[in-house]
């Protein structure tokens, strides 16, 4: 079987890393995985070690790629105008939609019309984000399919694997607490550094660390306020972190006793919260769906409630100055995602939906090896 992604954005984030896991898995059961994307967002590492990636705006490339290459099944992520490159490449297969942003209104173009194309499903990562799309379509079946992570990747590292001279680098005598994705109005991260201004007024034994941002539209509002802030020596910024350093900058994290927080307003996964308690480090995060669907408040992480800073300050402390409940988050985390988010568990549940909707026999009469 070979089947296409279709998404817009070449990005780090929680879709891509998702999609690649998943790549990984298809492969071993015979599913060959390409990737079509029209914007690069530095995510390019991400992706091409595991399956064939194009990228390109130019519409006439695209129709031909659709065309020429014989898809036994389209998967349309959150692009709207896919359904019109698959009519003119005259693509007969069936469709497959993810419908993977979290916000109402930047969702509803994007399955909003279907050019005439009746999608065999819809995917979505959360029952939460099952609850937004039926919202907005009637009749077309909605599978809730969890984002899953390596967990041969994605896991605790002892103290002898990780790379400590690596960046970001553990500071002596402080405890991490990580922000992981990007800058921008929906991950909210003026409330990150309202936490840190009460952290550097209350404790000298924490740093925060903010992974990524580095093609995030309000990167640079972000570095003015972080530095007119004067926290610059709290906050420490590493824009870029390959993808393969990752599971090491988790690990240096759980070291140090500190956890990962997330300022989210909204969410329709969160990958970041499974590779992280995959990777033993407790998460800080506001108690919302879908949110609640992957974290256990009290038990592999803590949760508060809204946008309050008062209260989010108040779980970030609770898990530090725990050393023995951190150890009992951090290992209750671990089982949690092997048991629920390992990428065998939900991928598996894909694969047995593309042999469900794709036909095993090919236009030539002959049966599909896979």
């Amino acid at each position: 079987m070979k089947v296409l992604i279709i998404w817009r954005l070449l990005t780090v984030g929680g879709v891509n890393a998702g999609w690649r896991n998943r790549a990984i898995y298809f492969k071993q059961h015979g599913i060959e995985t390409e990737f079509l994307y029209t914007t690069d967002h530095g995510g390019m590492h991400i992706m091409e070690d595991v399956a064939p990636v194009y990228l390109t705006k130019d519409e006439t490339k695209i129709v031909s790629i659709i065309r020429d290459n014989h898809y036994d099944a389209v998967i349309v992520v959150d692009t709207g105008k896919a359904y019109k490159w698959l009519r003119e490449a005259n693509y007969q297969g069936p469709v497959i939609v993810e419908a993977r942003t979290p916000e109402l209104i930047k969702l509803t173009p994007h399955i909003k019309s279907f050019r005439g194309f009746t999608p065999e499903t819809i995917i979505v990562p959360s029952y939460y984000q099952k609850r937004l799309v039926s919202i907005l379509t009637r009749d077309i079946p909605i599978n809730v399919i969890y984002n899953g992570v390596d967990t041969e990747f994605f896991r605790a590292l002892s103290s002898e694997e990780i790379d400590f001279t690596s960046v970001p680098q553990l500071p002596e005598n402080k405890k991490v607490i990580a922000y992981i994705g990007r800058l921008d109005k929906r991950k909210n991260w003026p409330m990150l550094l309202e936490i840190a201004k009460r952290a550097k007024q209350e404790r000298d034994d924490v740093e925060f660390w903010i992974i990524g941002g580095a093609q995030s539209v309000q990167r640079e509002e972000f570095a003015a306020e972080w530095k007119a802030q004067q926290l610059t020596d709290i906050v420490k910024w590493f824009p870029v972190i390959p993808y393969q350093q990752m599971p090491h900058m988790y690990a240096k994290v759980r070291e140090s006793g500190g956890c990962t927080l997330a300022t989210t307003k909204s969410e329709s996964f969160g990958n970041t919260f499974i590779e992280s308690m995959v990777s033993g480090v407790p998460v800080v995060a506001s108690r919302m769906m879908p949110v609640t669907e992957l974290v256990k408040e009290g038990e592999t992480g803590l949760l508060y409630r809204g946008q309050n800073v008062d209260d989010a300050v108040k779980q970030i402390y609770r898990i530090l100055d725990d050393p023995e409940h951190h150890k009992k988050m951090s290992a209750a985390a671990i089982k949690h995602v092997q048991e629920n988010f390992s990428i065998e568990k939900v991928a598996q549940q894909y694969v047995e939906l593309l042999q469900e909707i794709v036909p095993t026999d090919s236009a030539d009469g002959e049966v599909n090896a896979w």
